[in-house]
This record gives C-alpha cells, sequence and structure tokens, in this order.
C-alpha cells in the first residue's frame, strides 16, 4: 500500500510529459508545413553553419525514425532524421541547427557536453539496474540493503538526467544564434525557430523532474521500510 502512495509523486513529472509531448507534436507540426524562405533542407543548412565555423570534418546523414536527430561526438557526425535531412521547413532548419550546436559545443570542449558524454555508460547502468535492485531489496527482506544500492545506482541516472539540461539549452541557444548570425532565417522565421527549440527542451525539462521525483519516491520507500 505505501508503494501505491508514492505513486502521487509522480503525478506532475506525468503531467509536464504530456504537456511537452503536445508542445513538440504542435510546434513541431506546425512549422513543418511552412517553409524556409532560404529554401535549405536541414541537411545543407547544417552543412553551411558547419562550414561558417570552420568544422569541415563533422559529417552530415540521414537515418530513419522520426526525431531522431542526434550528435555522435565520437564520430563527429549529425544525424538527421529524413524529414528533417531532407525538408525545407522551418522547423527541420530549427532541429539541424540545434544538431549543429552540439558539434559546436564539442569542438569548444564545452564542459557540460564532456561530462555528458562520460555519463552515458555509468547513466545506461543505473537506469537499468537501480530499479531492479530496488525491487529485490523490497521483496526479499534478507537482502533489504540492495535497496540502498539501488538507490545509489539510480541517482547516477537521475544526475544525467540533470547534466543534459544545460547542454540541451545552450545548443538550442548556439542554434538560434547561428541562424541569425549566418542569415539563414529571417527575424520572424527564427521565432518560429524559437518555438520548436523551446517545446524541444521542454521535453528533457520533463524528463529529469521524472527522473528527479522517481528518486525522491524511491527513497521515501527506503525510509518507510527502515520505519518498520
Amino acid at each position: 500500500m505505501f508503494w501505491d502512495r508514492t505513486m502521487v509523486l509522480l503525478i506532475p513529472a506525468i503531467l509536464l510529459s504530456l504537456y511537452a509531448q503536445y508542445k513538440i507534436s504542435s510546434a513541431y507540426n506546425y512549422y513543418s508545413k511552412v517553409r524556409a524562405q532560404s529554401g535549405l533542407t536541414g541537411a545543407q543548412a547544417a552543412k553551411a553553419l558547419l562550414n561558417s565555423k570552420g568544422l569541415y570534418d563533422v559529417g552530415v546523414e540521414a537515418i530513419r525514425g522520426n526525431l531522431s536527430d542526434h550528435y555522435d561526438p565520437r564520430s563527429r557526425v549529425i544525424s538527421l532524421s529524413e524529414d528533417v535531412y531532407y525538408g525545407n521547413s522551418l522547423a527541420s532548419v530549427a532541429v539541424a541547427a540545434h544538431e549543429t550546436g552540439h558539434a559546436l559545443q564539442h569542438s569548444s570542449r564545452y564542459v557540460p557536453l564532456q561530462l555528458r558524454s562520460s555519463f552515458v555508460p555509468a547513466a545506461n547502468f543505473g537506469s537499468g539496474a537501480g530499479p531492479i535492485l530496488i525491487l529485490i531489496g523490497l521483496f526479499l527482506p534478507t537482502f533489504g540493503w540492495l535497496l540502498q544500492l539501488g538507490i545509489l545506482v539510480f541517482s547516477l541516472a537521475v544526475l544525467f538526467q540533470l547534466i543534459t539540461l544545460p547542454v540541451e539549452f545552450n545548443a538550442s541557444h548556439r542554434a538560434l544564434v547561428l541562424l541569425q548570425e549566418g542569415r539563414l532565417l529571417g527575424s520572424e522565421e527564427v521565432r518560429g525557430a524559437r518555438k520548436v527549440l523551446n517545446a524541444a527542451a521542454l521535453t528533457y525539462v520533463a524528463a529529469a523532474l521524472a527522473a528527479v521525483l522517481q528518486l525522491a519516491r524511491f527513497i521515501i520507500i527506503a525510509q518507510g521500510r527502515r520505519d518498520d
């Protein structure tokens, strides 16, 4: 029963996540139908922005998936979903510029990005092993110490989500500056791009809030077990 009561902690994160998904879907769907005046595709915009900063060794490739866009600092490649890579909408240019922002972070040795990259293995382990250890500790009192260990391990995944926030916000800021400096978008178009990027950033805020509240929930459960 105590386990069930703690579920209320997740309600704010669930509501924010639903709102964030609505915002990104509505913003992206709207601005994906608005053609950029420059006529540039996402791929062309990314390459133009990279060239303007002398990053000629960063590749740009098309990948499958919806909003699967990302930058891989290991291979130095910007991967854009096909809609973004081939599309010439404001949404496509905005997303491509955001991923270019990550490439610039990597080039300038932006500390939060370096920290996040080094945290990936620990975060993957924490998000997978943490809840398992917690469940074992809950249902097998003999191994109750695993509950504490699971919380500690899961906190690594939470820390990763928190580190991700400044990385994503900074990439969006760099993207808007790049688009304005390179005059790839007009002033009115930049407003549209900002709406798309702000909506996308909200999804990371929702993910971080969910992780923090889940951790708080686990801690409350552990405290309740100690009190029993």
